[in-house]
C-alpha cells in the first residue's frame, strides 16, 4: 500500500488484531530462528521445511532506490521479478526490477506504473511468457507485458461491472480518491481455460473474471466491512490464487482485513472459510504446500489439509504491538531471521521462497531451501 492511503488501514487492523496476534503466535508450531554455528545466515522453519534467509539478496544498482517493495514473481527461466510502488514524482524511475537467482540485477522497466506499482505475476501462454501487472493509486489499471516490458495491452476499470465512479475507466486518476466506487486492483489468478481473475482488493472488494484476451465477463463477491463478515463477502480481498491441491481447482482469496482465507469454485460459489490469520496478504502453491505471507510479521506454510506447518520468520507479537508502524520505518529495529511486513511471497521451481515486504526502503529476502 501507499504510505498515506494504506497506513490508516494497516494501523486500524493492527490495533484491532494485536491481542489476537499475540495469542496466535504463542500457539504456533516452534520455529527455528537462530543460525547454526557454522552458518552466517539465520535458519527458519521446521523439519523438511527449513530455509536459510538472506535479507540482502537483491543487488539493486545505485541508480535506483527501493520505494516500498510490494510483490514478487518467478519466471520459467528462474528470473525473479520485483515490483515496487515507486514515487509518483520520479516518473523516469522504473517500477519493475528483474534479478537472477543469485540476486544479480538483470534489467528493469515499468515506468508507466511508477507511483502505483502493486501486483505482478508471470504466465506461459502458447510457449511464450507474459508479465501481468496490477497498479493502484494514481495508476489504477492492469496490464499484460512481455518479459522485457513491451505492452501487449493496458486496461482500466471494467465499467460494465457497475458501481464504479465516473472517470475510473480513463486517465489521469486522482491518487487521493479511495473507496468502494474506485478501481484499485491488487493481484491476479490464472484460470485453466486461459482466462484470469483480478482482485479489486483496494477498490470495490470484488473479484473480476476476464477471458484470455482480457475481455471482462463477470464478477463475484461483494464488500462487507461489518463485524459480521458473512462468508462470500470481503474486506480487502488483497491476494488471490488457484488452489490446485485438491481433486478440482479452487479459487482461494486472502481476505486480508477479515484475517481469513476463503475458497470458491471457479464459478465464484463460496465453499469454505478458514480463520486464524492476522493480515493474510497473498498466496502461492507448490505441491501440497500453501504459502501465505502475512503482513503482521510472518510467512505461514499450510499442508494439504490446510493445517499450519509453521510460521517462518515469526515476529508477529512485536509487529502487532507496533500500532504506529514505527518499526516499519526504522531498519535498526529489523532483526535477522524475522519479518516486518511480508506483503507477497512465492516459490521458485526448486522450492526456495522469495519474500517482499511492505517497507518504504524495501526489503526482498530469499529463503533458500535446505536439503
Amino acid at each position: 500500500m501507499s504510505d498515506h492511503a494504506a497506513a490508516s488501514v494497516s494501523r486500524r487492523t493492527f490495533v484491532k488484531q494485536a491481542a489476537a496476534g499475540a495469542v496466535a503466535a504463542a500457539a504456533a508450531p516452534t520455529v527455528l530462528t537462530a543460525a547454526k554455528t557454522d552458518q552466517k545466515k539465520p535458519v527458519v522453519g521446521v523439519g523438511e521445511h527449513q530455509y536459510e534467509i538472506d535479507h540482502a539478496w537483491a543487488q539493486l544498482p545505485d541508480k535506483f532506490t527501493w520505494q516500498t517493495t510490494h510483490n514478487v514473481a518467478v519466471g520459467r527461466d528462474g528470473l525473479v521479478y520485483i515490483i515496487h510502488e515507486g514515487k509518483a514524482d520520479q516518473a523516469e524511475h522504473d517500477a519493475i526490477f528483474v534479478f537472477d537467482p543469485e540476486g544479480k540485477f538483470v534489467r528493469s522497466f515499468g515506468k508507466q506504473f511508477q507511483g502505483g506499482g502493486h501486483g505482478i505475476e508471470l504466465r506461459e501462454e502458447n510457449g511464450e511468457e507474459f508479465v501481468y501487472v496490477a497498479a493502484y493509486l494514481s495508476k489504477r489499471s492492469f496490464a499484460k507485458l512481455t518479459p522485457h516490458g513491451e505492452t501487449v495491452w493496458h486496461k482500466v476499470a471494467p465499467m460494465q461491472a457497475g458501481g464504479y465512479a465516473a472517470g475510473e475507466d480513463s486517465f489521469p486518476h486522482d491518487e487521493r480518491a479511495w473507496g468502494r466506487d474506485r478501481f484499485n486492483p491488487t493481484n491476479f489468478a490464472f484460470l485453466p481455460d486461459g482466462g484470469f481473475l483480478l482482485a479489486d482488493g483496494y477498490g470495490s472488494y470484488r473479484i473480476h473474471r476476464y477471458d484470455a484476451d482480457g475481455a471482462y465477463h463477470n464478477s463475484f463477491g461483494r464488500a462487507d466491512e461489518t463485524p459480521a463478515k458473512p462468508d462470500g463477502t470481503f474486506n480487502t480481498p488483497h491476494g488471490i490464487w488457484i488452489d490446485s491441491r485438491g481433486e478440482a481447482p479452487l479459487v482461494v482469496v486472502a481476505d486480508r482485513a477479515n484475517a481469513r482465507l476463503q475458497w470458491f469454485t471457479l464459478a465464484g460459489e463460496h465453499l469454505r472459510t478458514q480463520d486464524g490469520f492476522l493480515l493474510p496478504a497473498n498466496l502461492d502453491v507448490r505441491g501440497e504446500v500453501l504459502l501465505v505471507p502475512d503482513l503482521v510479521g510472518r510467512v505461514t506454510l499450510l499442508d494439504g489439509d490446510n493445517e499450519v506447518i509453521c510460521h517462518l520468520g515469526d515476529d508477529s507479537q512485536r509487529m502487532a504491538a507496533d500500532t504506529k508502524t514505527a518499526i516499519r520505518g526504522d531498519e535498526s529495529q529489523w532483526q535477522p531471521g524475522k519479518f516486518v511486513h511480508p506483503h507477497d511471497a512465492c516459490f521458485d521451481a526448486e522450492g526456495n521462497i522469495y519474500v517482499t515486504e511492505w517497507v518504504a526502503t524495501g526489503r526482498v529476502s530469499k529463503l533458500s531451501r535446505m536439503a
